[in-house]
């Protein structure tokens, strides 16, 4: 029967084929929780239920790639019109070469221009990011960008990947080489060939929108990616020599470059325990692989130094590398902090080795005075569960981490699975040969064995160290027999005490897995196609598993001592703990300001305007009782427009957040962080500050919030104003409602919605009003759809008002501890002025994030607050 239910055509074959496709599409159309529940319908008819975790898994992959090729499309379409607009001014390399020097700079300062090849610009870095697995880092180049009277160079954030300035500078060099440059050096011919070359795979690229070569297909896509990244390499061999040329001698990126392999040293000798001699014993694999990668690292900075400064570079290179050695170890010798105090590496560079575009990422710290910035010092995972659970009543721990979905994540996990090779390889070739090395395998189950003895009770760990026993498993290596019998004696009981120890739900699971890796290895090939003995597969192959399964059961019983701890730890127990550790990161309260130098420059800037604030708040507060009749477009009367909703009294002492009663500190942190949310500039890593930074996806998240609450009351406002005076109070009511549920589903199912998209929303809540006649109608719509283009435009008056206006609804909520009462008003009150009232709740919601997360900081972080705001 199965050989004949296996045949294609066979019934059975196909009804089950059917039964298996309608359990796919259930977890590709229904996704979550719902998703599983249709696949386990038509596989529990089969008696195959246990098959929905399987089908749930691979419906997961389709639905990410499902999400990623719209994405891709919706970028595609938004190109053509940017594209068309830039094509417009006539900028190309036969025009910019005809014109005379003082009009060409004229049309290049030009708004029309700077406008329409900014747009280029950032399509092309939007559709980079999405098709290209691997992009070049150029941050260390970037930040070289900044103009000579800021105060400080400009971080990653507030630079594009490809700078407006310097890409229109290409055409400047290209057409008038003799007015832009000083000298005809080496420098300056090498500049002069690399912005030729990028010019013109520039417009080849533009040329490749106009003509609309690119198709929707693989064929397609993989075809335009090619060219993509042929104009960003380009951009980025460009890029370097217009650097190059602008430091004119190379010396400050030469001085980088020193300073960043210094840094790797300074950080892998403070990691990996290294003595005078530079050994070090008992290293684990993951620290063997940091060693690994820095060398690697060190290697490719100093072909760098190289190419930039010759021998006498690399002499200078070498000697800070050994003063770097003699003053740690002579720190540790005498006890000093300079041993200790060095922050881990917690990913190597990214370098490419290949042609002459530099893209080394630029360490933390790397200016001229090391101690106005300091080195990325990312929390433990500890300190993120402590903080998850202040922050949340209901914690989450697999949560948080799936909601990093960016490149931050992604790069983690290619650094891991590039250190986890290089260092299997390195224990791979330790056994190869005559003579093999066991010294390294014998530290790993060395490991093993001490993990296991950490996690068991006193009961077990006599047991382990007896049946784990190096004596004599390195006396059966030493014999060269490669008997791996012992050896899997030791495997199969060490899994048998990983079971033990997990939670009994995942026994029957677990040993499923072991015993298919147990006849996986007694199934080996005597030797593979590289000439590896099946002794070292099975070694290798059964070591890494083992380990990984480990530290999943490490991870696991820190998270359920933690849950344990949980009641104590919302206390002022995890207060201390994270003051506790941040300290440890940071240093004391004394040190804030050269230990926090993004904190330092957020209070500055916040304490410019935090009075001011203020104010402002108290005179909001002040105006609540009054009547709302001040207002930017007319209210309908009663029971018309959009009216908000109005919260019961009790509500303000639900949400058991504080008011901001005018405390220094307190003030200082609310509006600190309502400052960082309404930045237009998405936050990352570098730009927020060291005390948030544990909090980047939580201000992300509102940050987020803040713009689509801008979107939603500019489209509602246009909406009303072109309305009002043609149709009745019901039937505008009705428009603006249509609006706002369709944005409100777009942008929330949807955060990379484009303009298009919510034009037509606007656009089919129009078609709702049967009253206009249908001339005016279009005419309506086609004036709508005008206004919302320019209002969404960051320079124009209308976006101006209303993000202030947004802007006030949340330092409402803020200042004012959230909740529905006194701090719901004072966002209803800016948002009404937008007949956007409705949006109240979404930004009350959004607030109270702040208020708590703004609480919890001035308990952890107050000591340091108050030493930099001095």
């Amino acid at each position: 029967m199965l050989l004949k239910s296996l045949q294609a055509g066979d019934i059975v074959f196909g009804k089950v084929s059917r039964a298996v496709y309608f359990a796919f599409r259930g977890v590709v159309l229904g996704g979550g929780a719902k998703g599983k529940k249709l696949a386990e319908a038509p596989l529990r008819r089969l008696g195959a239920a246990k098959l929905a975790n399987w089908v749930v898994k691979a419906g997961e992959v389709l639905i990410k790639m499902a999400v990623i090729s719209e994405k891709i499309m919706a970028v595609a379409a938004m190109e053509l019109p940017a594209v068309r607009a830039y094509d417009a001014l006539g900028i190309n390399e036969t025009s910019a070469k005809s014109m005379p020097f003082e009009n060409l700079a004229t049309l290049m300062q030009s708004p029309a221009t700077l406008q329409a090849t900014k747009a280029v610009l950032d399509r092309f870095e939007k559709r980079l990011l999405l098709l290209s697995s691997s992009v070049a880092n150029i941050d260390h180049l970037l930040k070289h960008l900044g103009s000579p009277k800021k105060k400080a160079p400009p971080t990653a954030a507030s630079v594009s990947r490809y700078s407006l300035r310097v890409v229109l500078c290409s055409y400047m060099i290209l057409a008038h080489p003799g007015a832009v440059l000083s000298g005809q050096g080496e420098k300056e011919k090498m500049l002069m060939e690399s912005a030729e070359s990028f010019v013109k795979e520039f417009e080849l690229l533009v040329k490749s929108v106009l003509l609309e070569k690119q198709s929707t297909d693989a064929a397609g896509q993989k075809m335009f990616s090619a060219q993509l990244a042929d104009f960003d390499r380009a951009w980025c061999a460009y890029l370097y020599c217009f650097v190059v040329w602008k430091l004119k001698d190379a010396k400050s990126l030469e001085d980088d470059l020193v300073r960043a392999a210094c840094k790797l040293e300074l950080s892998m000798m403070q990691t990996c325990k290294l003595s005078s001699d530079g050994q070090s014993h008992d290293l684990s694999h993951d620290m063997k692989a940091i060693q690994k990668q820095v060398a690697d690292d060190q290697k490719l900075l100093q072909e760098k130094v190289q190419q930039l400064s010759g021998d006498a570079g690399i002499e200078r290179m070498n000697s800070a590398l050994s003063d770097t050695r003699s003053k740690f170890f002579e720190a540790k010798e005498n006890g000093d902090p300079l041993a200790t105090s060095v922050a881990n590496v917690s990913t190597p560079l990214s370098i490419s080795s290949s042609g002459s575009g530099f893209t080394a990422q630029s360490l933390p710290g790397a200016s001229s005075s090391s101690s106005s910035t300091s080195p990325m010092k990312q929390p433990t995972d500890n300190e993120q569960m402590v903080n998850e659970m202040l922050h949340e009543d209901d914690v989450s721990f697999g949560g948080n981490s799936d909601n990093v979905s960016s490149a931050e994540k992604e790069f983690q996990a290619k650094v891991k699975a590039t250190m986890g090779k290089a260092f299997w390889d390195l224990v791979t070739d330790s056994m190869r040969g005559d003579k093999p090395d066991y010294s390294q395998l014998i530290n790993l189950v060395k490991e093993v064995r001490d993990s296991l003895h950490e996690l068991a009770s006193k009961e077990l760990k006599e047991e382990i160290l007896e049946n784990i026993d190096l004596e004599i498993l390195s006396q059966v290596l030493g014999s060269g027999s490669q008997d791996t019998r012992y050896l899997g004696q030791i495997m199969h009981y060490s899994l048998d005490m990983i079971r033990k120890l997990s939670a009994p739900a995942k026994e029957d699971e677990m040993k499923r897995s072991h015993e298919k890796l147990l006849n996986e290895l007694a199934a080996s090939s005597e030797v593979n196609d590289n000439g590896i003995s099946s002794f070292v597969i099975a070694v290798i192959k059964g070591l890494r598993f083992t380990l990984e399964e480990i530290k999943q059961l490490q991870t696991e019983v820190r998270k359920a001592r933690i849950q344990l701890m949980q009641p104590i730890i919302k206390g002022s127990a995890g207060v201390e703990y994270l003051q506790k550790a941040f300290a440890d990161r940071y240093g004391p309260p004394a040190d804030a300001s050269a230990s926090l130098p993004v904190t330092k420059q957020w209070v500055s800037a916040t304490k410019s305007i935090v009075e001011q604030e203020w104010s402002s708040h108290l005179e909001s507060l002040q105006a609540l009782p009054a009547d709302h009749a001040q207002r930017i477009v007319p209210v309908l009367p009663a029971g018309h427009g959009a009216p908000a909703v109005q919260a019961s009294s009790s509500a303000a002492s639900s949400s058991g957040l504080p008011e901001c009663k005018g405390e220094k500190i307190d003030k200082l942190t609310r509006v600190g962080l309502l400052q960082l949310i309404s930045n237009v500039e998405g936050l990352n890593m570098q730009s927020t500050p060291e005390t948030f930074q544990i909090n980047l996806l939580r201000l992300r998240a509102v940050q987020d919030q803040f713009q689509k609450v801008i979107v939603i009351a500019t489209s509602i406002l246009v909406l009303h104003q072109v309305l009002v005076s043609k149709v009745a109070p019901p039937e505008l009511q009705n428009a603006i409602s249509e609006l706002y549920d369709a944005l409100v589903k777009l942008l929330d199912s949807n955060p990379d919605a484009s303009t298009k998209e919510i034009v037509e929303a606007m656009t089919s809540s129009l078609a709702t009003v049967g009253s206009l006649p249908e001339k005016q109608a279009q005419a309506t719509a086609e004036l709508a759809t005008k206004m919302l283009l320019k209002s969404l435009q960051a320079g124009d008056v209308v976006f101006g008002k209303v993000s202030r206006a947004v802007y006030c609804a949340f330092r409402g909520v803020v200042l004012g501890g959230g909740g529905g009462g006194k701090a719901k008003k004072l966002a209803e009150a800016p948002l009404r002025r937008l007949a956007a009232a409705k949006l109240a709740d979404r930004v009350v919601k959004a607030g109270e994030v702040l208020v708590k997360m703004a609480a919890i900081a001035e308990e952890v972080h107050g000591q340091w607050y108050k030493a930099l705001a001095l």
